[in-house]
């Protein structure tokens, strides 16, 4: 089954005093390319996060936003009374100069800047495990919506495949008659400007050999057969990431239809060509969204 590199997962957890949201949305791109928005407390795991995601998602545009909500008392603090003792010397001397009041020094010690700091904090080991969860839960979600979409995209791509090969099906059956046509055609341009006494029936029939043979496209019809029974095996392959495979088939079942499209000197087989076109540029645009 098809897994898309579109989708969204969340989860929320309780961890220790602390309630961790984790949104991660991914959408198609060539590589693994991650937009991570965590608060402080998470960066001495970022390396670990960072890891198990591109592990887990393997490729895709991934935007991973995990938020931090307080639900236990209130945080610690911590008073830098050196900052302070700094701060009340100049304060104290120009209170007194001014003839102010002191008694409200304090209070207006405490709200310079570096004064109360939040105390350091991290995860204990239990807790960043539970974390874990967390965040494989929201992985996991994510991955659940890939595989739907990718239903989607598998249906979409099985069609345009079996759309080109009933055109094929059209070339090969046409492909007699245009042989006959371009012999026929051939025979009568002689027979009208130099007259039928005045060539070589042999020679004649040698060079058309010749000629039908430089254009046949038979070998481009087997190629084309082959691709596309490719193409549907690969779709059915237990391997999760095959966007890039797909994308490279399809550029060779590309090649063998412009080749026949080339070759065709057929106006009823160029129509048929053109199809087949149009429904590889369809199944193109669907692969850029497959894992």
């Amino acid at each position: 089954m098809l897994k898309s590199m579109t989708g969204f997962g969340r989860s929320e957890q309780n961890v220790g005093d602390k309630t961790f949201l984790i949104d991660i949305k991914s959408l198609n791109g060539k590589q693994f390319e991650l937009q991570l928005k965590m608060p402080a407390i998470l960066k001495p795991f970022e390396f670990d996060i960072r890891r198990t995601l591109s592990e887990k998602l393997i490729r895709g545009s991934v935007d991973c936003m995990i938020s931090l909500k307080e639900t236990g008392s209130a945080k610690p603090v911590t008073i830098n009374t050196d900052l302070a003792r700094t701060y009340f010397k100049p304060l104290a001397e120009l209170s007194a100069e001014l003839g102010l009041d002191t008694s409200h020094i304090l209070s207006t010690l405490v709200k310079l800047p570096e004064v109360i700091t939040p105390s350091s904090e991290t995860l204990t080991d239990q807790e960043w495990q539970q974390l874990q969860q967390v965040l494989l839960k929201a992985i996991d979600n994510l991955n659940k919506h890939r595989l739907n979409e990718g239903s989607v995209l598998e249906q979409e791509l099985e069609t345009r495949i079996a759309n080109i090969e009933e055109q094929q099906l059209e070339v090969i059956r046409l492909e007699p008659l245009r042989k006959q046509k371009i012999r026929e055609g051939i025979t009568r341009l002689l027979e009208e400007n130099v007259g039928k006494e005045n060539y070589d029936g042999n020679r004649l029939e040698q060079e058309l050999v010749y000629y039908i043979e430089k254009i046949d496209i038979t070998e481009e019809q087997v190629r084309l057969k082959n691709h596309c029974d490719y193409f549907r095996s690969l779709l059915n392959d237990a391997d999760e990431a095959k966007g890039k495979k797909l994308s490279f088939i399809l550029q060779e079942v590309g090649r063998e239809i412009n080749t026949t499209g080339s070759k065709a000197y057929d106006s009823t087989i160029q129509k048929a060509v053109v199809m087949m076109k149009d429904e590889l540029e369809k199944a193109k645009e669907q692969v850029l969204n497959v894992l």
